[in-house]
């Protein structure tokens, strides 16, 4: 795999990006209404300078912040069928078994007393049947570990990586977003929704005689039965996590009454359907806590089978390599290459998750008088109403995470975005046409919008909450019938988160 990253834009040492692209249908951006005589509102694009993002919690312990580190290794670990090929070296474009790739945590500015440090990107196994990358962080790299669609997608280079005689799909292009696939009907047009893997280990040195076969992308293209995923952020997500339901409730009850006058239903919140309590991770809402998340991307996403999904998703008789589950507790300290047995005996899927409970939100860049005004007008067209600013997590059990308030711009809920947006497909209390209202912290950063990656351009992503049906209405029509320069202020105030 080449190298694509420099530090100042990924801090990935190792080329580590993934982002298979998008159809030509689902690029296509229509031309921005004109405005009135000041010209016309512009993206002004990703946010330069440092990420921002890719650090821990601030006021956490030194036991916690060793843990962050060494966890962040385990969410860089690039994995083959078996744990016999170095990939990590492939990965940083070096000669296998002279050295391994390595992940740049806290990149730029580090917190006080905290320099930068690289992490050794280790190897692991499980890799397949099916699989949509080989790595966590190729799909969660953009502008740092923990994030979104890097621009350059390495799933191109996956898909052969090894000998694998796997074919790109039509959708999969080297500049677009990492995107998964997924059917939304089942042959017999009851419906499915669940994800089907873009590539398999077929022909890979390490899966000889498996006979696994790719899903027919090209016939669920024609039948209008695929639509795209991209990666969700993952920064701040423990702050997310450890917000009590009756705080999220709450704080969209206190706006319920604007938001009815502008449109909005009320948020309604997908709930687990054991508990009864509010999920919240994914772009529906769908899945409970970050080990659920991690859990079911690893067995989702790379094919690991693990503690939370422990059977393979692809029966195939001769693909079956590793006994199972292929990621799970490790009964006595391995000496992983962290040096941290408190990250070394857990799962994967155990550090994956704390990785991300301990991240931190990203930082804004410091406001002007342009983004001043950008987010008053932000809030006085009603953005704020469903993309709510700050909340307050619980009780804590890290250090200095009790009661802090944080800022994600969003109110965790779902919300009907229409026919221009509907998926029609359903996940857990969320319908076709709901999605959570995506979180705007590090949006200044992010490169592709909306949940299938359709748009790189933050204008249209906001054009495009409008449609039949969609709740969002009222508020494209107040932002539309601003000055252009209002306008440009609230694109230039979301570039600054």
């Amino acid at each position: 795999m080449p190298k694509i990253f420099g530090t100042s834009l990924c801090t990935l040492v190792a080329a580590i990006a993934l982002s298979p692209c998008l159809a030509a249908s689902a690029f296509a951006q229509a031309t921005p209404a004109f405005r009135g005589s000041g010209g016309f509102p512009v993206d002004p694009g990703v946010r330069g300078g440092t990420a921002g993002a890719g650090c821990y919690l601030p006021g956490l312990g030194p036991n916690e912040i060793s843990f962050f580190f060494a966890a962040g290794g385990r969410f860089g670990e690039v994995d083959s069928v078996s744990n016999t090929i170095d990939d990590a070296a492939t990965a940083a474009g070096v000669p296998p078994g002279t050295a391994q790739g390595s992940l740049t945590l806290c990149p730029g500015a580090a917190p006080p007393g905290q320099r930068p440090m690289t992490q050794p990107l280790q190897q692991g196994g499980g890799l397949g049947p099916d699989f949509n990358n080989n790595s966590c962080v190729e799909c969660h790299a953009q502008p740092a570990a923990g994030g979104s669609s890097p621009p350059v997608n390495p799933q191109v280079t996956t898909a052969h990586l090894d000998g694998a005689t796997n074919v790109v799909p039509s959708f999969i292009r080297a500049n677009g977003p990492v995107r998964e696939a997924r059917f939304v009907r089942n042959p017999n047009g009851t419906p499915d929704g669940g994800v089907h893997d873009l590539f398999v280990i077929t022909g890979r040195t390490d899966a000889k005689g498996c006979t696994a076969t790719q899903p027919n992308f090209n016939q669920a293209l024609q039948q209008n039965n695929v639509i795209f995923r991209i990666p969700t952020p993952t920064f701040g997500a423990g702050q997310i996590e450890n917000t009590s339901d009756a705080s999220l409730v709450d704080d969209s009850a206190d706006i319920a009454g604007q938001q009815q006058s502008n449109g909005i239903a009320s948020g309604v919140f997908n709930h687990s359907g054991n508990d009864g309590t509010i999920t919240r991770f994914g772009w529906k809402a769908q899945n409970k806590s970050l080990l659920v998340f991690a859990g079911e991307a690893y067995n989702v996403e790379q094919g690991v089978t693990n503690e939370n999904f422990p059977n393979e998703r692809d029966d195939t008789a001769d693909c079956q390599f590793n006994p199972l589950p292929e990621d799970a507790t490790n009964v006595v300290d391995p000496g992983g290459p962290s040096h941290n047995p408190a990250s070394d005996i857990p799962s994967d899927i155990v550090n994956f998750g704390q990785f991300m409970r301990l991240l931190a939100g990203p930082t804004p860049a410091a406001p002007t008088a342009s983004t001043t005004a950008g987010e008053q007008a932000f809030n006085n067209v009603g953005c704020n109403l469903c993309h709510i600013k700050m909340h307050m997590t619980a009780n804590s059990i890290f250090t200095g995470q009790s009661n802090v308030k944080f800022f994600p711009f969003s109110d965790i809920a779902l919300h009907d975005m229409g026919q221009g947006l509907a998926d029609n497909v359903s996940q857990g209390g969320a319908a076709g046409d709901q999605f959570r209202s995506a979180p705007l912290w590090g949006v200044g950063q992010r490169i592709f919008f909306l949940h299938d990656g359709r748009t790189a351009d933050l204008l249209q992503a906001i054009e495009q909450h409008a449609s039949q049906g969609s709740e969002a209405n009222t508020v494209i029509h107040n932002f539309n019938a601003l000055p252009p320069g209002q306008q440009q202020n609230i694109l230039n105030f979301l570039r600054s988160l």
